[in-house]
């Protein structure tokens, strides 16, 4: 058995998630004395601190805005104008010929009217008595409230088991840690043994070297476990937006707590009425299905009360205050109603409507994945709950073989091969716990989102 493989573990996602998240960045400035985080406090600094929750809660704003924009359209229009205009070249009128007392000659005739400079102000009004759009609008503004609640639900539930990860994934990260550190002392201390041995002529120059090589190639290890644990705290670090150079520590533990049968099988049931991204999908799907509705309004006509007040006056004299103005009110219905629009409206109703079955049919497979992804959290929780009932007693042997070993070695009974496999066994064992218990822990907190539970 070869030494270099006894910390060969499943950490290829934890670092490349690191990795990755390492790069993004952060806010620096000097950190004092080490953060505390248990893993309630690192939620709630998720909630309050993380940019995309933030972002989402930006969107939650803006769709508060948006509802007010479709209120604008039960509302009256009130606008004001003001024109002022200089003619270069002054309106004519023209009189016909042989007009008696105007203009009695044969052929037609013009003259100037107005004056060079001429100025006007109004204001009008418009309100909408009948548009089928404007009801629709309300309730797509009103239906999109709710569908960024769900995503701002949503992105918070998604935040919350990143930062289980995260947070579980620097407990794991130091369980490594003290496991090679614990693995390096054992090795140490067999080679300081076998020295000793070596010296007083009880052990062979293979032994002494075989110990050595073995401390040569533990020793990387640990530094590798340690800049690991380093990445994995970085992680959880941008998830909480705290700047890289504050330095943290967790308080917590890998714990294995079973779920009640009971419980979870309550939840299965309701997990597609309480899964928020299925909530989103069919809030999408009501939306679209009032577009039809708003595509189908341009069937109708609208019908509006219009109405205006006009001062307008024309002088050369610059004397405002001797202007005379004449003012002109109006009030009236107008109607509107598009008899031909070359099937414009048809092809958009049937796109609308094509739209909306499309989301219902993504709906559809996101509750049968949705499924599938609960069976398959079930299946980690219950693979992984095996796996440390028997490694909690490989744990127990692996430690009592390495005395044995150890014992045996000294008493010049065992070989130097023996130890080493016992050693890589102890190791193999703590760490393949500890992945174990940090499987089962993410299985179910990846179950919880998936039915929906709060965080």
């Amino acid at each position: 058995m070869a030494p270099l493989t006894f910390l060969t573990l499943r950490q290829s996602g934890i670092i490349g998630l690191a990795v990755s998240l390492f790069a993004l960045p952060v806010l620096a400035e000097d950190a004092g004395s080490p953060l505390i985080l248990t893993l309630d406090k690192a939620l709630a600094m998720a909630s309050e601190q993380n940019r995309d929750i933030l972002i989402a809660d930006q969107d939650r704003n803006k769709a508060d805005e948006q509802v007010s924009e479709a209120w604008a359209g039960v509302f009256p229009k009130i606008t004001v104008n003001g024109l002022y205009s200089r003619y270069i070249e002054k309106p004519v009128l023209f009189i016909p010929a042989n007009t008696p007392l105007l203009n009695p000659t044969n052929s037609t005739q013009k003259f100037s009217i107005g004056s060079d400079n001429a100025y006007s102000a109004g204001v009008n009004f418009s309100q909408t008595l009948f548009d089928r759009k404007v009801g629709v609008a309300l309730n797509i503004a009103d239906t999109y409230h709710e569908y960024s609640q769900q995503a701002y639900h949503s992105t918070e539930q998604d935040i919350a088991l990143a930062v289980k990860k995260a947070f579980y994934g620097v407990l794991l990260a130091q369980k490594l840690v003290e496991a090679n550190r614990q693995g390096l002392e054992v090795v140490k201390a067999n080679f300081e043994n076998v020295q000793a041995l070596y010296r007083h002529g009880n052990a062979a120059e293979y032994d002494l070297l075989r110990a050595n090589v073995q401390l040569a190639n533990t020793e990387p290890l640990l530094i590798s476990a340690e800049n690991n644990l380093l990445l994995a705290k970085n992680v959880l670090k941008n998830l909480l937006a705290v700047p890289l150079s504050q330095d943290i520590e967790l308080v917590g533990e890998l714990t294995f707590e079973e779920l009640s049968g009971e419980a979870m099988a309550e939840a299965d049931q309701k997990a597609i009425a309480t899964n928020p991204a299925i909530a989103q999908l069919a809030l999408q799907e009501s939306i679209l299905e009032m577009n039809v509705s708003v595509e189908q309004s341009s069937y109708f006509p609208t019908l509006s009360i219009v109405g205006g007040y006009q001062w307008q006056t024309q002088d050369n004299t610059f004397q405002f205050r001797n202007y005379l103005w004449a003012n002109t009110f109006n009030v009236g219905l107008q109607l509107s109603y598009t008899l031909f629009d070359g099937l414009k409206s048809t092809s958009r109703v049937q796109q609308a409507s094509i739209e909306r079955q499309k989301v219902h049919l993504v709906r559809l497979k996101s509750e049968e994945g949705l499924k599938i992804q609960i069976q398959s959290t079930e299946l980690k929780m219950l693979e992984a709950r095996k796996r440390i009932e028997g490694q909690e007693k490989n744990i127990n042997q692996a430690q009592q073989a390495v005395r044995i070993a150890q014992t045996r070695f000294k008493s010049g009974v065992g070989t130097q091969l023996e130890l080493l496999d016992s050693q890589v066994a102890m190791t193999r064992a703590q760490t393949n716990y500890a992945q174990a218990l940090y499987d089962y822990i993410i299985a179910k907190a990846e179950w919880q989102r998936a039915v929906g539970l709060p965080k």
